[in-house]
């Protein structure tokens, strides 16, 4: 495995393997990995020739700078982590090397990027945007890997696929999204880096989060969407120190809002809750149908 800073040497990585008809699967992450990451990791490394796996912490992609510095940064363990498991390349660059100049791109795909964290954290998902793709632009890989843990950030991202493909973008026409389970702790809860923010006795309440949800799951079966979701929150609520920011059931592919479980042929349940006092915000979804 090779470490790469520059674009420059990324891209010629990239050239060499392509020369060789080789295929490319690429990993973005921000670092911190856990075993949600290794598991993407290492289906890419079972379905292509080569494998490059970002480290970046991008910073367009915050609306708070406070989370920004608060991110965990482990990119010793990360290298050693993503070793083991057979990623070829990991590209850790500065955020010089990433923006030379200012990113003055703008994306907008509504409503698929204008609901849940795209209201509740403005800018969001323009910055997520604007990082992958240059990582799709630097790599043009094969296949993209994105956990289903951010199940709104994969809709966002085919929407911005599907843009470049309608205006040419041989990258794009190129590219496959390729989403992947949620891996979780064995109570639940869902692997994230952000989880090594939690206290001890905050991490001991967090799995309340996807207990209830499943819960809500088989009590959905006969009530509506609303009473599921009144329940869902007010069961989270209950514990002390969570806190629901948003619980929103919605129409899996255009993530706009149900009334009815009749509404749409497939439905997600996507909830974000801040947890403790500093405090975490841990984002979570499950599917209904």
């Amino acid at each position: 495995m090779e470490i790469i800073n520059s674009v420059k040497e990324l891209k010629a990585k990239v050239s060499a393997l392509r020369s060789l008809n080789k295929t490319v699967g690429l990993v973005p992450t921000m670092g911190a990995l856990h075993a949600g990451h290794a598991s993407l990791v290492s289906r890419s490394v079972q379905e292509n020739d080569a494998t490059v796996v970002s480290v970046f912490v991008n910073p367009t992609q915050f609306n708070d700078k406070n989370d920004l510095q608060a991110y965990p940064r482990t990119l010793d363990a990360d290298c050693e982590l993503l070793s083991s498991i057979g990623a070829t390349y990991v590209f850790a660059p500065s955020v010089e090397e990433v923006y030379p100049e200012p990113d003055t791109r703008s994306f907008s795909y509504p409503p698929t990027d204008q609901v849940m964290e795209g209201a509740f954290r403005p800018g969001h998902f323009n910055g997520v945007c604007q990082i992958v793709s240059k990582l799709f632009m630097f790599v043009e890989p094969d296949r993209a890997y994105f956990g289903e843990k951010d199940f709104q950030q994969i809709a966002v991202i085919k929407a911005m696929v599907a843009d470049y493909k309608c205006q040419g973008a041989e990258w794009a026409k190129r590219l496959t999204i390729c989403p992947c389970p949620i891996i979780r702790e064995d109570d639940g809860l869902a692997r994230s880096s952000r989880n090594t923010l939690l206290s001890a006795s905050e991490r001991a309440i967090a799995p309340g989060i996807y207990q209830a949800l499943q819960s809500s799951v088989e009590y959905s079966k006969t009530h509506s969407v609303q009473e599921t979701h009144d329940k869902a929150v007010s069961e989270i609520n209950a514990i002390e120190g969570l806190e629901v920011q948003y619980y929103d059931i919605v129409n899996a592919l255009t993530l706009e809002s149900v009334t009815a479980w009749e509404d749409a042929p497939h439905i997600q349940g996507c909830i974000t809750v801040f947890c403790g006092s500093t405090p975490i915000r841990l984002i979570d979804n499950i599917k209904y149908k």
